[in-house]
């Protein structure tokens, strides 16, 4: 199993993901969208959805190495909540050992199921 991310010369380079995942594979995994049960702030939320995912992919043999998408729900997105993102990240990715860039949509809502979920994050992976 092989992916490769890439940023298309014409797109634009953004440093938090790649614009496109090449995989080759035949096993894939679709993690549900992951919340942080028990709140905290934007960051921390963020920061638990990726620890989340992970602990989903290491249950069926994999890692963020091998996830090809994401997708984040984010409750009232503003650019101003950019930095918390990357900041929730940041200690994710420190925590994990790993720079999880796969291609990314970031979505605004206006509401998650619970009240308290201010980001929701799911996964596409490509296991082997």
């Amino acid at each position: 199993m092989a992916i490769t991310l890439v940023n298309p010369a014409g797109l634009p380079q953004v440093d938090l993901y790649r614009q496109v995942s090449v995989a080759t594979g035949s096993r894939l995994a679709f993690v549900a969208g992951q919340v942080a049960h028990g709140g905290g702030d934007f960051a921390a939320q963020v920061e638990q959805c990726y620890l989340n995912i992970a602990t989903a992919l290491a249950e069926v043999g994999g890692s963020f190495e091998n996830v090809v998408k994401l997708t984040v729900y984010v409750v009232d997105w503003t650019p101003d909540k950019m930095p918390l993102f990357m900041e929730g990240l940041a200690r994710a990715a420190a925590t994990l050992g790993v720079t999880p860039v796969p291609p990314l949509t970031g979505v605004g809502v206006v509401a998650l199921a619970d009240p308290g979920h201010l980001v929701e994050i799911e996964a596409t992976a490509v296991l082997d």
